[in-house]
């Protein structure tokens, strides 16, 4: 009989160990009766933003689960389907990819015709933030600092002025009526065919810092910007959609955690473009852990202690 107890309280331990090291950060250890699964995307961006929310609300008491690394369509049925309760989303996104919208270029009109459309569906936003994962025009910061130009106005102006400059795009990005062609006609001005050099998307970064084209088409949190010394062009006259981060959740999970509009209010007004592109560079260029980049990101603006 010994035996078999001193047996059975082997295998409990065992068992114990195991959910203790069943992986990092998946789910707080926390007793709490206040339960949340926070989603993620399957990018770099999307797993910094998914740590800081979710080890900002296990600061606040809350236990969580993170299901993260889940395409963009998936998270979105899974929130849906109430297996996740919250996750960081674009509002460009939502607009066009779930909602067959049109794309909306104004921040804020984006965000309240998303907020308006995805409650329809149960899908509450949170306060919007400035971070603002679209596409952009960019340039070699010496380059740009070189010539003055600041803005794709500048841009604009040097090419119209009798000045030639090299564009890298994609081939569809080059042609589509929302991509280059849209911003020539928007701004009044054109690269010239002769001037444009179409390639594959990954190449975009390494051909504006290897000084093979002088302008680019690229995303503006992405990593590579600070790590090339790249610049994005202030897209002055707001041609570009609109994808601004914000937190999405499912309106049962507000209706049983209200206070979590208040509590997580903060996040949103403190990351900015700026700071997400610093955050990737950190994970991608740094190879830090995004446990260890959002800790600390939350600790420096004082959002929870060290």
């Amino acid at each position: 009989m010994k035996k078999i107890l001193s047996f059975t309280a082997m295998i409990v331990l065992m068992v114990s160990l195991l959910s203790a090291c069943s992986g990092e950060g998946d789910t707080s250890t926390s007793t709490s009766d206040k339960k949340v699964i926070v989603g993620a995307k399957n990018y770099t961006e999307q797993f910094v933003l998914s740590k800081i929310l979710a080890i900002y609300l296990k600061e606040n008491g809350y236990e969580v689960e993170e299901k993260n690394n889940m395409a963009s369509q998936v998270v979105r049925q899974a929130i849906e389907n109430e297996q996740v309760d919250l996750y960081w989303e674009y509002t460009g996104t939502s607009l066009v990819n779930y909602n067959k919208l049109d794309p909306l270029s104004d921040s804020v009109a984006a965000y309240e015709k998303v907020k308006e459309v995805d409650k329809e569906k149960g899908i509450m936003w949170l306060n919007p933030s400035s971070l603002n994962n679209t596409y952009t025009l960019m340039m070699r910061e010496e380059k740009a600092t070189e010539l003055g130009i600041k803005s794709i106005s500048d841009l604009a102006a040097y090419l119209n002025n009798g000045n030639e400059l090299s564009l890298g795009a994609d081939a569809e990005f080059a042609t589509r009526p929302d991509g280059i062609k849209g911003v020539e006609k928007a701004y009044g001005f054109e690269f010239g065919s002769s001037n444009i050099k179409k390639m594959d998307v990954g190449l975009f970064y390494q051909a504006l810092r290897d000084g093979q084209v002088d302008v680019s088409t690229g995303f503006s949190t992405d990593s590579r910007i600070k790590a090339f010394q790249l610049i994005n062009l202030e897209d002055d006259k707001s041609f570009f959609p609109a994808y601004n981060a914000g937190i999405t959740v499912h309106e049962k999970t507000l209706e049983k955690y209200p206070e979590l509009e208040e509590l997580l209010k903060p996040l949103a007004e403190k990351i900015n473009t700026e700071t997400m592109t610093d955050l990737n560079y950190q994970v991608d260029i740094d190879e830090k852990s995004e446990t260890e980049v959002a800790r600390t990101w939350l600790t420096e603006n004082g959002l929870i202690k060290e």
